[in-house]
């Protein structure tokens, strides 16, 4: 009897630690998580701060935290110290952005069925060829497609941004959205095949609905992906096309450069995308985690 309650004591001592040294790694753990957070946000958090200084508050060195806060660098920005409006070149970036994210997801959206669903021979060799083509740096298309351009009367087009980004987009949505489709149970597909549907009808009503959260995972980061393009938008439009980003390198003149104004510019060009983040952060959480845990 005494030897079982000291092996019963034994357990339960080891059990003890055993906890308390989980507990201790996980709280180490949240805490590196808010370390880490808190050093991305702090840039932010700077740039949002500035963007309400005065140009002279902004410039000083060291930086003044107790400086007046004012709205002049907003209102510099929206044009009305007599600056060029930012309004056009904010709607050609939604409309390439959102444009071509729908695209990239009815391309995207087949694809991937065909490649985990329904596989076709060698489909891992046609995912590595996908995934190839983002291998190839983006200046070294950038003169053919230039030409390409110039010789069509294409360039300052916004069409043309919206085809550059469906195609740039696609392959990484397709092997993204390949992984996630994989998770689809095949028995519901072959029900809903039974009853009579269609590859569209299977697709829109059965496949879709189940792979939402990565689907609009691969959305967010396409839509990103195009928002935040800069070098294919600055050699390919002019004025009528004029992406947000082109926009905001302007405030970067001979004359120097006006912080305050850039930090406000840039906080508002890049509303669009934490807002989007943030309305689907929790289908982003799901879409990435898709498949993670068996």
């Amino acid at each position: 009897m005494s030897t079982l309650t000291v092996v019963r004591k034994g357990g339960v001592r080891n059990s003890g630690v055993r906890d308390n040294g989980i507990r201790s790694r996980g709280a180490a753990l949240g805490l590196l998580a808010w370390l880490s957070g808190i050093v991305f946000f702090l840039p932010i958090a700077w740039m949002a701060l500035t963007s309400f200084h005065s140009e002279e508050d902004a410039a000083t060195n060291p930086p003044s935290f107790a400086a007046a806060l004012t709205l002049d660098g907003y209102r510099d920005f929206f044009g009305a110290g007599g600056g060029a409006s930012p309004w056009p070149a904010l709607i050609n970036s939604a409309m390439a952005s959102v444009v071509s994210t729908l695209c990239v997801l009815l391309l995207a959206l087949p694809a991937a069925y065909a490649l985990s669903i329904r596989p076709v021979k060698k489909w891992t060799d046609v995912l590595f060829f996908f995934l190839s083509t983002k291998m190839l740096p983006a200046v070294a298309g950038l003169l053919p497609i230039y030409l390409f351009a110039k010789n069509t009367g294409l360039l300052d087009n916004i069409w043309l941004l919206v085809v550059l980004y469906t195609s740039m987009n696609l392959p990484i949505a397709v092997w993204m959205m390949q992984s996630f489709l994989a998770e689809v149970p095949v028995a519901i597909i072959e029900a809903a095949q039974i009853d009579g549907a269609r590859l569209p009808t299977v697709l829109a009503r059965v496949v879709a609905p189940i792979a939402a959260p990565g689907i609009a995972a691969t959305a967010l980061i396409c839509f990103i992906f195009s928002w935040n393009e800069l070098l294919f938008a600055r050699v390919l439009t002019g004025t009528v096309a004029q992406t947000a980003p082109v926009f905001l390198t302007g405030f970067i003149t001979s004359q120097g450069l006006f912080l305050a104004k850039v930090c406000a510019a840039s906080l508002v060009i890049s509303l669009p995308v934490l807002a989007a983040g943030f309305a689907a952060q929790d289908k982003l959480v799901q879409g990435l985690s898709l498949g993670a845990v068996k």
